[in-house]
Parts: structure tokens; C-alpha cells; sequence
């Protein structure tokens, strides 16, 4: 009993490319990354950043739809481990897209002030989307002014800087209690002229800021004259709208989260601001709504390094945080076509792009089908790229035919010449083993093997020997310049030559191409009694085939043939047969020459004389 380790851990790399619903994410990401490599070249001036744009919503849309596919599958669960596990794919999702959603707004919108806010504001209400589902329950009810959640809704839609639904709100409440009819209306007013530069508007900044602290004094007002002092729901939301810290703290639970909170104080509080302020509005609204009771979490610092600008740190954090490359090998990609990480290179040669970009790669070889979207990957790493696809595309298992085909079209494609030999000798090697000689074949002709198409032509000759007939005729009668591969591969197409031209009864040519296999020394000395026996039945033919000078140097063949023969000893039975099967074979050989060697002379001699 000796102590040993009770459990074995398998540790498996990149488990995410197993995933049946991230394999679309993969599958469809790669069809934008390959397009946004081949668009380079066009993108210039204006139109290269809604280009950029416009891509990077692609790759937003197809995490939504895995985010949604996912959120589906994790309902359907049967079992509650299975539905937790995707639930948590379910926030891995949604928080790649809500990092992905800012770094579009600052490094590649690159957002001016004004509609910097209307960007984050939009940002804020796709991902804090739970007030949708308590806007159709509040409307949903008998009398919605009066639902528990009445004001909840309100305030989140003011909250979201959503004014235009707050006001439609409001105007049920003053219709359902006049007492509060007259301060819904003025807080109705208030939120109609709250000033906004929209993205048509031709108005300048310096404009909207005059009118917005024209605008924020007349709230200010209307709440030192305690307008809604007896309605505390509008008191609030007055304070709100002033971009009280305190008030706005107040609503943490509606608000959920310090991003949240940046964007609406920074609504009702400096709705102009410019990009290089927002690193210190974001660090002090993450202090103020953690209040010292939780430390920031990876997507929090995450969030952060993208408010301070710091392209490089937002790329660390998600590489450390995120469960696979996917993530940062195409935001790396997208933002380098933007042109902002073009002084990132890495000490060890390449730069940070094409880093990230063979790590996804890689982890996608590891995938039995996946791997051929990862080769596309290695193909846009200029420097490092080649050398990696040589390394993984030789460590794919070829389990089928059609399998090795694929990876050998890809390899042909990109003239990796040492790869394709390889991958050829492996399949014809396979071939061998199950006895396919065609295929082996074939194999060993496309790889340029000149031993190993020896090796299989020497087992279709002795195929030949013990059966009688060529298998896969159809392949050596199509040899073509193929045939100079090897001595043997020669000898095997000139004698199935031999053989069809026999049975197209063209004697003459057929005893010519017999003598030239035994005399120009191709034939191996092993089958040189098959050539000659294939001889006998010309030598027999009605009339002479062979010359004088052909039969004298088949003579000479038989002659060397046994004259090197080695003597068996022994009592063995069965060589005993074998030796004399062979010399009765000899010995009509040397009766079959010495008779055609007679009425050729004579044939020849009556020519001459005639």
C-alpha cells in the first residue's frame, strides 16, 4: 500500500471554445475580424472612423446575441448547477459588452464634449435595463399612479435622464390627485426645458451652458421656495435635478451601480463635460458611492483605466479578469486600427496586437473544427503568424481523409512545402496500414517521396505476383510525368503500359517494351522471371515477335537470372516444390527462346535473301 494522490485533475486550456453557444460568438467575430483586415486599405479620412465605428457595433451586436442565446439556454437548465454556470457566461457577456460599449464612445467615437454625455447616457440605459420591465408592470396595473413602484419608475426614468417618459408619468399622478396637480405640472415644465444638445442641434456649447445654468437657477429656485416641499417623491426629484450628491446617494439601490452614478451627475451637474475631466468625476463617484464599504472589483478598475484613458491598463485588466482571448485579441485589433497602440511593442518582438491575436489563435487550435478559423488569425500576424501556423497546423490530429485534406489546402495555399510533405507521408503511411495502395499511393506521389513511392510500388508488384491483376488501375494507367518519381514507380506504369498494350493485341510494341524493362535495368531482379514469363506467350505466337537480337538477349536474362540463383539444402518440402515449379518454368523458357531463336534466324535470313 503505498500513498498516493486520490484524484486526478484534468486541466484543460481555452474550455470557453467548447462552449456550443460561444462558438457563434467565435464563428461570427471572425467574419468581422477578417473584414476589417481586408477594409484597411480603404480607410481614409472621415469615413475611415464611422468605418471603425460601424465595426466595432458588429462585434457588440454579436456578443448581444450570445449575451441573449445564452440568457435562453441558462432558463432552460435542468439542473440548478448548469443554470449558474450559465448564468455567470450570461455576466461574463454582458460585462465584455459594457466595457466593449465604452472603449467605442472614448477611443474610437472619440466622443467631443456635448454629445460625449448623450454617448454615456445611452451607455447607461443599455446595460441598467431593469426599468423597462417595471415600466410595463406600473402601466400594466388598474391605476398606475398608485402601484408600489410608482415613484420607484419615476425617479429611475429622471435618474436615466429619461425626461419625456418622467413627464408622461407624472401627468397620471396629477390627473389622479389634484392636490399634487400643480407641482407635477411645474416639475412637467421643468423637465420639458431642461436643455440638451441633441445630435442635430447647431447650437454651441457655450450656448447650452448658458442656458442650462439659466435653467438649473429656476430649479434652484423652486426648491428654495419649498414648491414640492409637501410632496417629498418631487422634493427628491427636484434635488435630483440639481445634481444633488446627497439625494443622488440616496437612490443607490435604484441607482445599482457607480457608473450609473457618474453619468447622472454628471447629467445635472456638468452636462458639458469635457473628455479629459471625466478620469476625476469617475474617481470620485466610484469613492462616494462605495463610501469606503467595498473595494473596487476587476470590472470596476476595469471601467476606470478606460475613464483615465489608459488604453494599455484596460487591455491588462480584461486579459487577467476574462476567461478567454477573444475579448482582448479584437478589441487590441480594433483599436490598432484606430491607430492608438502603435508605440506598444512587446520586448519580445512583436507588438501587443499580434500578441493577443496568436494567444486567441492558439487556444482556438485546440478546438477540433474551430482551428480553421484560428488559421485566418495567424495569417494577419505579420511577424510571428507563419512560424506559429507551421508549429499548431502539425499538431492536428488528422483523423479523416477529409479532415487532412483541409489542413493540406491550407497549407498548399500558403506554400508551406515542408508541411505538406509531411502531412502526405502521414496519410500515405495510413494507407499502407489499411492496405489501401492506391490511396498510399497517391500519398507518396503528392509528397514527392521518392523511397516511400518505391515501398508502395514494390507492394502492388507483389500484389500483382500473388493475385494475378493490378488494384487501382485507373491510377497507375494515370501516372503521367508522376511516374519519374522512382525507378520502381517507373517500372510499375511501364509494365501495366506492357500489360494494356498486350491486351490491344499490338504484339510488336508490347515485346519491345518487355525487352527495354529487363535490359535498361529498372526491373527489380526479383520480378525479372514474371517479365520473362510474360514473354512466353509472344515466343509461342503464329508468328515471330521477337528479332534474332531481342531473343538472344532475353537468353542472356534467363542466363544471369540462373546463374545467380543461390542452392537451397535441406529436406524442406515446400522449397523442394518451389525449386521445381521453377525449373520447369526454365526449362520452357529455354525450349520456348531456342524455337522462336530458329524461325527468327530463318525468317530473317529468307528477308535477306529475298
Amino acid at each position: 500500500m503505498v500513498p498516493s494522490c486520490p484524484f486526478i485533475y484534468i486541466i484543460r486550456k481555452d474550455v470557453d471554445v467548447y462552449s456550443q453557444v460561444l462558438r457563434k460568438l467565435f464563428n461570427e467575430s471572425h467574419g468581422i475580424f477578417v473584414g476589417l483586415q481586408r477594409i484597411e486599405e480603404e480607410l481614409t479620412g472621415k469615413s475611415r472612423k464611422s468605418q471603425l465605428v460601424r465595426v466595432s457595433k458588429n462585434y457588440r451586436s454579436v456578443i448581444r446575441a450570445c449575451m441573449e442565446e445564452m440568457h435562453q439556454v441558462a432558463i432552460a437548465a435542468k439542473d440548478p448547477a448548469s443554470g449558474r454556470q450559465f448564468s455567470s457566461q450570461v455576466s461574463i457577456l454582458s460585462a465584455m459588452e459594457l466595457i466593449w460599449n465604452l472603449c467605442e464612445i472614448l477611443f474610437i467615437e472619440v466622443a467631443p464634449a456635448g454629445p460625449l454625455l448623450l454617448h454615456l447616457l445611452d451607455w447607461v440605459r443599455l446595460h441598467v435595463c431593469e426599468v423597462d420591465s417595471l415600466s410595463a408592470d406600473v402601466l400594466g396595473s388598474e391605476n398606475p399612479s398608485k402601484h408600489e413602484s410608482f415613484w420607484n419608475l419615476v425617479t429611475i426614468l429622471v435618474l436615466q435622464g429619461r425626461l419625456d417618459e418622467a413627464r408622461q408619468m407624472l401627468s397620471k399622478e396629477a390627473d389622479t390627485s389634484p392636490a399634487s396637480a400643480g407641482m407635477c405640472r411645474i416639475m412637467g415644465e421643468l423637465m420639458r426645458t431642461m436643455p440638451i444638445l441633441s445630435p442635430g442641434n447647431t447650437q454651441t456649447l457655450t450656448e447650452l451652458e448658458l442656458k442650462w445654468q439659466h435653467w438649473h437657477e429656476e430649479c434652484e429656485r423652486y426648491l428654495q421656495d419649498c414648491t414640492f416641499a409637501s410632496n417629498p417623491h418631487l422634493e427628491s426629484l427636484c434635488k435630483i435635478m440639481l445634481g444633488d450628491e446627497a439625494a443622488l446617494l440616496e437612490q443607490k439601490e435604484l441607482l445599482s451601480n457607480w457608473y450609473h452614478f457618474l453619468v447622472t451627475r454628471l447629467l445635472y451637474s456638468n452636462p458639458t463635460v469635457k473628455p479629459i475631466d471625466l478620469q476625476y468625476y469617475a474617481q470620485s463617484s466610484l469613492d462616494l458611492f462605495l463610501g469606503g464599504e467595498s473595494s473596487p472589483e476587476p470590472l470596476d478598475n476595469i471601467l476606470m483605466a478606460a475613464f483615465e484613458f489608459d488604453i494599455h491598463q484596460v487591455i491588462k485588466e480584461c486579459s487577467i479578469a476574462l476567461s478567454n482571448w477573444w475579448f482582448v485579441a479584437h478589441l487590441t485589433d480594433l483599436l490598432d486600427h484606430c491607430k492608438l497602440l502603435q508605440s506598444h511593442n512587446l520586448y519580445f518582438g512583436s507588438n501587443m496586437r499580434e500578441f493577443l491575436l496568436l494567444e486567441y489563435a492558439s487556444g482556438l487550435f485546440a478546438h477540433p473544427s474551430l482551428w480553421q478559423l484560428g488559421v485566418d488569425y495567424f495569417d494577419y500576424c505579420p511577424e510571428l503568424g507563419r512560424v506559429s501556423l507551421e508549429l499548431h497546423i502539425e499538431r492536428i490530429p488528422l483523423n479523416t481523409e477529409q479532415k487532412a485534406l483541409k489542413v493540406l489546402r491550407i497549407c498548399e495555399q500558403r506554400q508551406m512545402t515542408e508541411q505538406v510533405r509531411s502531412i502526405c507521408k502521414i496519410l500515405a503511411m495510413k494507407a499502407v496500414r489499411n492496405n489501401r495502395l492506391g490511396s498510399a499511393l497517391s500519398w507518396s506521389i503528392r509528397a514527392k517521396d521518392a523511397a516511400f513511392a518505391t515501398l508502395v510500388s514494390d507492394r502492388f508488384l507483389r500484389d500483382y505476383c500473388e493475385r494475378g491483376c493490378f488494384s487501382d488501375l485507373d491510377l497507375i494507367d494515370n501516372l503521367g510525368p508522376a511516374m519519374m518519381l522512382s525507378d520502381r514507380l517507373t517500372f510499375l506504369g511501364k509494365y501495366r503500359e506492357f500489360h494494356r498494350v498486350y491486351g490491344e493485341k499490338r504484339f510488336a510494341d508490347a515485346a519491345s517494351l518487355l525487352l527495354s524493362l529487363m535490359t535498361s535495368q529498372i526491373a527489380p531482379r526479383s520480378f525479372w522471371m514474371t517479365l520473362l514469363t510474360d514473354a512466353l506467350p509472344l515466343l509461342e505466337q503464329k508468328q515471330v515477335i521477337f528479332s534474332a537480337e531481342q531473343t538472344y538477349e532475353l537468353m542472356q536474362c534467363l542466363e544471369d537470372l540462373t546463374s545467380g540463383r543461390p542452392v537451397h539444402g535441406g529436406p524442406d518440402t515446400q522449397q523442394c516444390q518451389d525449386d521445381d515449379i521453377e525449373t520447369t518454368k526454365v526449362e520452357m523458357l529455354r525450349l520456348a527462346l531456342a524455337r522462336n531463336l530458329a524461325r527468327a534466324i530463318v525468317r530473317e535470313g529468307s528477308l535477306e535473301g529475298s
